[in-house]
């Protein structure tokens, strides 16, 4: 009775010393023991380490294990990402190569095309676009250049305002030509020009008008007298919006 007393004493200190049961207990791997090494005193040391370790956590294999699974699961998630995002740079770098060829292309009808109606608009002058950046298609800006006859002046700050005005809508116009679409809206472009660009402005637009509609926002008579509909739009005061239209008829047709 003594003997099981006393061996019951040791079960309940190694359950409440070191959170094991006498199985686990018995079957653990004892520590290296120096030859010359006082066991009592590797006791001593290993409980004081024990000590110093703090209480055996009882739940730490079932949170290890909780944290394993969490690990997996953010680890297969970031996999994805990671895959998702080599995907992703392969469209990019597809895209970016097509972006780079539909501009290249546009970029060199649309430089063709700007010489040829800078000098419709500017008759004797010289007028280019350049990239600013040719290496790098993806982040180049493009740079324009006008001398009009009689000029010895490229850059658009030096120009009158008109010319800039002649400048911008030949470029405009250049885009236009080299990539056509059946409608176009202009707002006020031709305000700034005199009698004789606002007939050569015209002319383009006449050129234009066989294939495309174009809606122009203007205050210029001339332009007006260009149309084939006019749409105004008046108020009374205190009064609401009222919208007046009316389609123009071209002397040739009058005398048909």
């Amino acid at each position: 009775a003594e003997r099981r007393t006393q061996l019951q004493a040791v079960v309940e200190r190694v359950r409440h010393d070191h959170g094991l049961t006498p199985d686990v207990a018995v079957s653990a791997p004892c520590p290296p023991l120096d030859a010359d090494e006082d066991p009592a005193h590797r006791v001593e040391q290993l409980e004081s380490e024990l000590e110093i370790m703090g209480p055996v956590n009882p739940l730490a294999l079932e949170e290890y294990q909780a944290l394993h699974e969490r690990h997996e699961f953010l680890q297969g998630q970031l996999d994805d990402i990671r895959a998702t995002r080599r995907e992703l740079s392969k469209v990019i770098a597809s895209i970016d190569e097509e972006i780079v060829s539909i501009f290249a292309g546009a970029f060199a009808d649309v430089a063709v095309n700007f010489e040829q109606l800078f000098q419709t608009l500017f008759p004797g002058g010289q007028g280019s676009i350049q990239l600013t950046a040719p290496e790098d298609l993806l982040e180049t800006g493009i740079e324009i250049s006008a001398r009009p006859e009689g000029k010895n002046v490229r850059k658009l700050s030096l120009l009158s305002g008109g010319e800039r005005t002649l400048t911008a809508l030949a470029f405009l116009f250049a885009v236009f030509r080299s990539r056509p679409s059946p409608f176009y809206v202009m707002d006020e472009v031709e305000a700034a020009l005199d009698d004789v660009n606002l007939h050569r402005f015209l002319s383009l637009v006449e050129e234009f008008r066989a294939d495309a509609q174009l809606v122009l926002v203007s205050h210029q008579k001339r332009t007006m007298e260009a149309a084939d509909c006019l749409y105004g739009v008046s108020m009374k005061p205190g009064g609401s919006s009222k919208v007046v239209s009316e389609r123009v008829t071209s002397p040739a047709a009058e005398v048909a």
